[in-house]
């Protein structure tokens, strides 16, 4: 391998595309872009200039029989529709691999791809990085600490732009090509992350998704759902593509026994808030309002997505998982599987 490590891009025109080739530019010293491979029918509005000359390939098949000694590993940005037998045939290639969340449309794909990079011993990380945020780190640490007590309810919102911003013959809302709508693109995110935070698994789920906007979707543009917590507690999520404009309104309340707390990541000014009410021994009772400072980190997901790319490049090099593992981006997509199913029977069901 070489001294830097290097890296094929597939999927130029993603939504997310610059803003991983932005977030890479932290990482320089330790990797460079060495092949291209545009999808997504060869569209290339969005390609910088500086990356303008390295190779291209049509193909992940050209990609690999004629450029297979040009890189080390692989930023996979492509439908979900494709993305599953790309990501398998690079790992059947020992290539490594970055890979835009959440990968698939479904667990049964998946799996797929979990199996073929255990197979093959490749590197694998991927786009939640939400398990690489502070604030979610410190709520994390107050749970596992015994701060909360017992996990009563953990409520999450997160409502974004609507269909119109990106328009409905956009390919997240094909069905087709993308599989599911909301659930799948963006609520993915935070259905990993209450796992990860609450450190406790899903066993059951109801829910009703659809779209309730103005404009038709071939695709859910949000829903709710709620979601049983082995250890006995109550998540609830609830969320769509439902605001006139572009912008994110992303919150948590994690409720226990002994504090409370309300989580607002993107608070104007900061670089996210935790609100915290603990409890009254006697006198006083326990408030804390813990504030980070604005992110200016540039790219996709600020520091939180370069310790994200960080976390991959110390696996490549020294082996062991990072926190996002092919197991846990099974586990969410199983979560996305059964929200669909409890949808559409209209009953609870055992988590898949």
């Amino acid at each position: 391998m070489a001294n830097k490590l290097r890296l094929a891009i597939l999927g130029i025109d993603h939504p997310h595309g610059m803003g991983w080739r932005e977030s890479l530019t932290h990482v320089a010293d330790d990797l460079e872009f060495a092949a291209l491979m545009p999808g997504f029918e060869g569209a290339t509005t969005s390609l910088e200039e500086r990356h303008a000359a390295l190779p291209r390939f049509e193909t992940v098949e050209q990609l690999i029989d004629k450029g297979g000694n040009l890189f080390d590993g692989a930023l996979v940005c492509l439908p979900n529709d494709i993305g599953p037998n790309t990501v398998i045939q690079l790992a059947q290639a020992g290539k490594h691999i970055l890979l835009e969340k959440p990968g698939a449309a479904n667990a049964k794909d998946g799996r797929r791809m979990a199996d073929a990079i255990l197979e093959n011993k490749v590197a694998f990380q991927s786009g939640f990085i939400w398990r690489y945020d502070e604030l979610a780190n410190r709520l994390r640490e107050m749970v596992a600490d015994g701060r909360f007590g017992k996990i009563i309810n953990v409520e999450m919102t997160w409502a974004t732009s609507n269909v119109d911003r990106r328009g409905p013959e956009h390919y997240l809302f094909d069905k087709a090509q993308s599989g599911g709508g909301f659930f799948n693109w963006l609520a993915c995110h935070h259905l990993d992350l209450l796992q990860y935070v609450t450190q406790d698994t899903i066993v059951g789920v109801s829910a009703r998704v659809g779209t309730f906007g103005k404009t038709p979707s071939a695709v859910e543009d949000g829903g709710s759902a709620i979601l049983d917590l082995a250890g006995g507690g109550l998540a609830t999520f609830t969320g769509g593509y439902w605001h006139p404009r572009w912008m994110n309104d992303v919150r948590w309340t994690i409720r226990g026994t002994e504090r409370w707390v309300h989580w607002e990541p993107g608070r104007a000014g900061t670089g996210g808030v935790l609100e915290i009410h603990g409890p009254q021994p006697q006198f006083m009772a326990m408030e804390e309002i813990f504030e980070l400072p604005p992110d200016e980190t540039t790219g996709y997901g600020g520091r939180a997505m370069v310790a994200l790319l960080k976390d991959w490049i110390r696996a490549i090099r020294e082996g062991g998982e990072c926190r996002n593992t092919p197991e846990s981006t099974v586990n969410v997509l199983k979560t996305i599987d059964s929200i669909y199913k409890a949808s559409e029977s209209g009953r609870r069901v055992e988590s898949l």
